[in-house]
């Protein structure tokens, strides 16, 4: 089991940036492959980024390329997700997850196959 707590939230301007940490403690981090989703009022949660266990295989959804970066360090048991050139619809609840499933190179997109999630932190990008 792992327990995950996210942190690095806050209120922002349009464009600026925001680097959110996710600290795990329990299992070693190198167990699981690790993600990033989202929740804004009123809509579904959506994927963000994910990371394989190793660390070499990214992925972040195409409506955040470019400006997202997912990284982990397995030594620290921590997940991190730079996010630049904020927008207002970037405004949401953050969560990071874990899967135990993974292989050393899977990246999970789908929210439903993570095994533990985090409290959230929110994000609030002001126009």
């Amino acid at each position: 089991q792992v327990h995950l707590v996210e942190s690095g939230g806050g209120l922002v301007q349009a464009g600026g940036s925001l680097r959110l940490s996710c600290e795990a403690s329990g299992r070693p981090l190198s167990s699981y492959a690790m993600g990033w989703f989202r929740q804004a009022p009123g809509k579904e949660r959506e994927f963000v980024a994910g990371i394989s266990r190793s660390g070499r295989i990214t992925l972040v959804a195409d409506s955040m390329k470019g400006r997202f970066t997912i990284s982990r360090d397995n030594a620290k048991n921590m997940v991190y997700l730079q996010m630049n050139s904020l927008k207002p619809e970037d405004t949401a609840v953050y969560y990071c997850a874990a899967d135990i499933s993974g292989s050393m190179v899977d990246v999970i997109t789908n929210g439903y196959e993570y095994d533990y999630w985090g409290q959230g932190t929110q994000v609030t990008v002001s126009s």
